[in-house]
């Protein structure tokens, strides 16, 4: 199973629970599980990462290689299937247009295109005026699921070392 994840789990990450000052380990997990192809995310979210300019960002742009894929034009087709299931709700057209322009678009092509497992700290939500990644997922047959049950499902394990 891999896991492509929403820009919301480095930052929440990162601002609460998983401190890269004070829980190095989770961001080792992150990058261990980049490099077996496990757990990965997509340029566009390293773009709004980079957008933060603090020292998440800094860690994103070391790591880019390992946990970043570039979008091919080859998506093209899931480009096509996400655009017409969300202009086929009953979104307006303000959130349509800005979920197009978003890096959640890109992130449920490429879930499509890879048959990837999204992960993201969003719920479903029934509001016209912006379209939420689990709705969307709903919408195509994209399982997705939280950032802490992505950790428990892959039995991930931050544990002190042992005391002197």
């Amino acid at each position: 199973m891999s896991y492509l994840l929403d820009a919301n789990v480095f930052m929440s990450a990162h601002n609460l629970h998983y401190g890269l000052d004070f829980c190095p380990a989770f961001w080792e997990w992150m990058t261990h599980k980049g490099h077996t192809g496990a757990v990965f995310s997509i340029d566009k979210v390293a773009d709004e990462i980079q957008a933060g300019q603090d020292d998440l960002s800094v860690w994103a742009r070391d790591h880019a290689a390992t946990l970043f894929r570039r979008t091919p034009p080859s998506l093209a087709p899931q480009f096509g299937a996400v655009s017409t299931w969300a202009t086929g709700q009953q979104y307006t057209p303000a959130a349509v247009n800005t979920f197009m322009m978003a890096a959640d678009f890109y992130l449920l092509a490429h879930a499509l295109a890879g048959g990837h497992v999204v992960v993201t700290h969003e719920v479903p939500s029934n509001s016209p005026g912006r379209i939420k990644i689990p709705n969307a997922c709903l919408g195509l047959g994209v399982r997705f699921m939280t950032p802490f049950q992505m950790l428990r499902t892959e039995g991930a394990r931050f544990v002190l070392g042992a005391r002197g």
